[in-house]
């Protein structure tokens, strides 16, 4: 099943980096941005998880909050956080298996070899739990401000009456 924006966003329970269970329905009422991410401490990752956290107190501002996915465990994520001062949560996907019910876990290849592994995409939730927009295979560097930029318009198209 291929996730498009008015479907309800799937379920999840994870772990965050202190062990605590974070669940989507916390975040009901709330716009969530929730991105997943290949590796902890990664080149493009690093990129892309420090845009969130540069541009974090403007999407606070907005009300929204940011939640980063990886398989990596929670010792990675807190190494991961610690150095570079990321104020959200990461969570542990151990299994891949909410990344795979949003279409972000598969098959892929580099240098040659095959394996199985996140997808970096974002999906952006919308306070009744429907996903408003969808970004596939991202750019790490620019995306944390062109995402912020759509939020803009996102959250004004569903305050207007």
């Amino acid at each position: 099943m291929t996730l498009k924006p008015g479907d309800p966003a799937p379920h999840f329970s994870l772990p965050d980096m202190e062990g605590t269970v974070v669940n989507l329905a916390d975040f009901r009422g709330q716009w969530v941005v929730l991105y997943f991410y290949p590796r902890d401490n990664t080149p493009g990752c690093t990129k892309e998880a420090c845009g969130f956290r540069d541009a974090y107190a403007d999407y606070r501002s907005q009300g929204v909050v940011v939640l980063g996915v990886s398989t990596d465990d929670a010792k990675s994520h807190t190494k991961f956080a610690n150095k570079f001062n990321l104020p959200f949560p990461l969570l542990s996907d151990a299994e891949g298996q909410v990344a795979a019910s949003y279409g972000s876990y598969g098959l892929k290849k580099f240098m040659g070899k095959e394996y199985m592994g996140i997808t970096r995409n974002t999906f952006v939730i919308d306070p009744d739990g429907k996903i408003a927009k969808i970004y596939l295979k991202v750019k790490p560097e620019p995306h944390a401000a062109e995402l912020l930029a759509d939020l803009a318009s996102l959250t004004a198209s569903i305050q207007e009456p």
